[in-house]
């Protein structure tokens, strides 16, 4: 299942990340529509995506698609796994 929030003016704020969370203990992906009052261009969409993934942890990964961000949470962190597949090629 996956959630629908919307960005707006405000962009990210500690009550926006709080609510993020709340989303994230019912379900592992949410769909943020970025809306025209908090963007100009996609270049913003791509700033607030990576504000995201500073704020949540690294538990986390961000994919933009046109004005929207989908975040996506990981039971461990992606730099964790990307290490172990590392590690198990030596």
């Amino acid at each position: 299942m996956i959630r629908e929030i919307q960005l707006g003016k405000n962009g990210i704020t500690e009550h926006f990340i709080e609510s993020l969370k709340t989303q994230f203990s019912k379900v592992q992906t949410v769909k943020i529509a970025v809306l025209r009052s908090a963007r100009e261009n996609k270049d913003d969409v791509k700033k607030y995506a990576d504000q995201l993934l500073e704020k949540m942890g690294e538990h986390y990964t961000t994919k933009v698609i046109g004005f929207t961000i989908i975040l996506k949470k990981w039971r461990r962190s992606q730099a964790a796994k990307a290490n172990i597949s590392l590690d198990e090629e030596d």
